[in-house]
This record gives C-alpha cells, structure tokens and sequence, in this order.
C-alpha cells in the first residue's frame, strides 16, 4: 500500500473478506461510543476509550494486568490479530494501536479508513454485540520506547528533539484551550510547548479518511521541519490525536525514535514552572 514502511494497515474489502476469520479479533474504539451500539462491523468489539481503556481514578492508562484482563474477557488473545478501526479518521483505533504496542502485542493493524468510510461503502453492520468466549491476554511491561513522560519533553525541549503538536491550529496558537465543544476538558493555560512544530494529524488523511501516500506524508513532515534526523515526539490534548501521527511516523514511515506523548496538553498546560508559547 502507496509504500509504506510496515504492512500495519488493510483495507475495508480487506476486513469483509476475514469476518469469519477465527484468527482475526475486530476492535472499534469511537471518540463517540454510542456509535457503536447502533451499528458496528459484523463481530466487532467495542471498548469505550473513557471507562475501558482508561484508569477510572487517576488520568492514565491501565497498568499491564488489568489490560491483559480487559482484553482477554472481551476474548482476545495473544495470538489473534488485532483489526482496529473508529470514528473521527481513526483517533482513538490509532491510540489503541499504539497501546496494544505498548504492551507489546505485535499482531494489530489498523483499517486504512474509519467506520464512516466502511458504511458510506454500503458494507454491512450489526448492532448485535458478540460473545466471545474469554481467554488469556498476557500484556508486557511496556515499552518505554514509544511512550514519553514529561520529564522527558521538558529535556526535550534543551536537545534537539523535534516536537509535533498536532492540535488545530487554534490550539496551537494559544487562542483556543481546547477543541471546540470541548471546553471543559481543557487545561489552566492555552498555548504550545516551546519549539514544537504544528502539523495538525488531519493533514496526514485524504478526504475518505484513508492516508496518504508515503511520499507525500514524507513531504509533508520533512517541510514541517519534523523529519530532521532526530527523535521525535508527537502530542495533542490527551493522547489520541497524536497517537495516530505517531502511527504515520513511525510505522508507515518507518522512523524508530518517535514517541507519543500521552500526557499531552492536559498535563503540560495544567503544570507550574513548565514554559508555554502563544501566537496570540
């Protein structure tokens, strides 16, 4: 596929033709989560990004067991592959790729295009949920080669990593704190951290939602002066956003020492002593 570096995505003629494939678990992970009770692909199953994947006490991610319990309840193991696809272009199916990474599931690729382009096709959807029987997914510790913490950015910003926001330009700019009709999920301050690129993650899709082709997200980044030879680290507001540039870094362009992020915007701007850059 248009070359990319990893053969990490299928496409949704792709997914039709293994829907009864048994070696194959379909993930829907939505920004909006009621969209998956109204109508899914054929045996997917939903997780809601807030209340399955998320710590419901502090603000991150689950720990290694209950990730592996989470999974494995839902009947997903080790040895499936892992099928994501969601709404809004793939956010959140891209953060929960990076996730099952993280944790060192290997076999996941993502749909190239999101569950909009799957129903615009006329493909057919359920709203039956599926009833896998449980099983045993054994997560790892977590690779700390795809993940950044914050004490980490803040080195980040004496060396030479490049850093990628990749928030609309609004946020960027300081003008909005967050996106709009998410006001109230935003951080103290508005603004960017000092010396980070903006490459809002809507340039890396066409129209369908599909990516675009390896030679113009190359272009596209190395303008932006993100691909420069050095490390990278990619950030939004919570996580998602820029775990889906980190997809198209580093496994459809192949670039190794791209970190996500996670603490993103809510961490950095909601932190004391941390420096901030405004346009505004």
């Amino acid at each position: 596929m248009a070359d990319y570096a990893k053969d990490v995505l299928v496409d949704t003629q792709w997914v039709e033709d293994h829907l009864d494939d048994e070696s194959i678990r379909i993930v829907e992970v939505d920004e909006n989560p009621a969209l998956y009770a109204e109508a899914h692909i054929p045996g997917a199953i939903g997780f809601d990004w807030k209340k399955d994947l998320q710590d419901q006490v502090k603000r991150d991610f689950l720990g290694p067991e209950d990730f592996g319990a989470l999974f494995g309840s839902r009947g997903i193991s080790n040895d499936h592959t892992v099928v994501l696809y969601g709404d809004r272009n793939n956010w959140f199916a891209a953060y929960t790729y990076w996730y099952l990474k993280y944790y060192g599931h290997d076999n996941v690729k993502l749909m190239n295009g999101p569950r909009e382009k799957w129903i615009d096709e006329g493909r057919r959807t359920t709203s039956d949920v599926p009833n896998y029987n449980s099983t045993t997914f054994n997560a790892g510790p977590g690779d700390k080669a795809i993940r950044a913490l914050r004490d980490e950015v803040f080195a980040a910003l004496d060396a030479s990593t490049a850093l990628v926001d990749v928030r609309s330009p609004q946020e960027f700019s300081g003008e909005l704190i967050a996106m709009a009709g998410y006001e109230q999920e935003g951080a103290q301050r508005a603004g960017h951290i000092p010396g980070a690129s903006s490459v809002p993650w809507a340039q890396a899709v066409q129209e369908d939602g599909t990516f675009k082709s390896a030679d113009e997200l190359r272009e596209l980044y190395t303008s932006k002066g993100v691909l420069n030879g050095n490390d990278i680290i990619a950030y939004c507001r919570i996580g998602e956003r820029s775990a889906h540039t980190w997809f198209v870094l580093h496994e459809l362009l192949g670039h190794d020492d791209v970190k996500n992020y996670d603490g993103s915007w809510t961490e950095w701007g909601n932190m004391v002593g941390v420096p901030v850059e405004k346009d505004v």
